[in-house]
């Protein structure tokens, strides 16, 4: 795992083998922040990582200079990793949360700039995250919502998804709320 702009670039991570998630790979990752690049300011930013993960894109968004970044991860063996590399990066504008994404949407503080989800593929449930963060009103005005999602999940009647991105085998949907 390298973080691959900003304050931290370069930096690599080796998470450990019990680490059951599938980070987003380099390519895939490079391409989504050349494209939030071009549309974001970081600095300032609030971001949210749902299925956080290793915290690949968290570290990424604290990294690129937003203000302040949630992860919300419900495996212990990840929240340990990513404690672990937020210690070694002495980073503290990241807030980490144990806790199942579903029920987290639901009982949320928000709202925030930026959302990313990178779900467990096959995940029942994925299909309705965007009804969801948007009913819930976890967007800020003008906000964006990523979700990460292979190519068998697609979006065709769900109002503010602005468009979607493949990498290889990996699909971002981009939804914006109307501001």
């Amino acid at each position: 795992m390298r973080i691959v702009s900003g304050k931290y670039k370069g930096r690599i991570f080796h998470p450990p083998k019990n680490i059951r998630a599938r980070p987003t790979t380099d390519f895939a990752k490079e391409n989504l922040f050349n494209i939030l690049e071009n549309r974001l300011d970081f600095d300032g930013l609030s971001a949210l990582d749902l299925f956080a993960g290793t915290g690949n894109i968290s570290f990424e968004l604290v990294s690129r200079g937003c203000t302040h970044v949630t992860a919300v991860e419900k495996a212990w063996q990840h929240i340990r990793f990513i404690r672990q590399v937020t210690d070694q990066l002495k980073i503290n504008n990241l807030t980490l949360i144990k806790k199942d994404v579903f029920q987290y949407i639901q009982t949320q503080p928000g709202p925030y700039d930026v959302i990313f989800a990178d779900p467990p593929y096959q995940l029942p449930g994925i299909e309705n995250l965007p009804e969801m963060i948007f009913q819930h009103n976890l967007l800020k005005p003008n906000g964006l919502f990523i979700l990460e999602h292979d190519k068998n999940l697609r979006f065709p009647r769900i109002c503010n998804m602005t468009e979607q991105r493949k990498y290889g085998t990996v699909h971002f949907s981009f939804f914006n709320h109307p501001g």
